[in-house]
């Protein structure tokens, strides 16, 4: 299971992108405002690759999902797909890359789909987060993410990931982050 160390990043994950994120085309930007407001984490089998799916809000209370990995080296062919470095205060420099393009992210989050892996906290070491509603799929061809998030949207009758997230109110809401395909 993951280890969530209790430790600095610099530059943070919001940092990163804030930078990154008006770079994306379903991201209409700016990024001021940004706030982290919910998601959760998969474990990589092999204990090499750090996974997170987070749900970020930007100054309008749009949410987005962004997954990413977290990598002790570059990924080998995903120069297109970092989000940038940051020095982790336990295990120094990190590659955090968009989890859309990262191999062991889609593995899992198909796994998940399939009812194989549970979803970790995003937080706690250890921990697995009940508030993650899987409707599991029998098979899994490919994985579809959603980016810019709808609140509280009916989701589809299986194969399907939600999430809780908080608005920038404080308010709860749940959106879809991924289905199967």
């Amino acid at each position: 299971m993951a280890v969530i160390h209790d430790t600095t990043m610099d530059p943070t994950k919001l940092e990163l992108l804030a930078r990154w994120l008006p770079g994306q085309a379903w991201f209409p930007g700016p990024a001021e405002g940004l706030a982290r407001a919910g998601g959760f984490r998969l474990d990589d089998p092999a204990g090499e690759v750090g996974i997170e799916l987070m749900v970020v809000t930007d100054g309008s209370g749009q949410a987005y999902l962004v997954p990413m990995t977290y990598r002790g080296a570059p990924l080998a062919g995903a120069d297109d797909a970092l989000i940038g470095t940051s020095e982790h205060g336990v295990l120094g420099t990190r590659w955090i890359y968009d989890g859309e393009h990262d191999p062991v992210l889609l593995d899992q989050l198909a796994a998940l789909l399939r009812g194989e892996v549970a979803a970790q906290a995003q937080s706690q070491s250890n921990t697995e987060d009940p508030t993650v509603v899987v409707e599991a799929a029998a098979a899994v061809a490919s994985v579809q993410l959603a980016r810019r998030l709808e609140a509280d949207a009916p989701p589809p009758a299986r194969g399907y990931v939600m999430v809780p997230w908080r608005r920038p109110d404080g308010a709860s809401a749940r959106s879809v982050v991924a289905t199967a395909g």
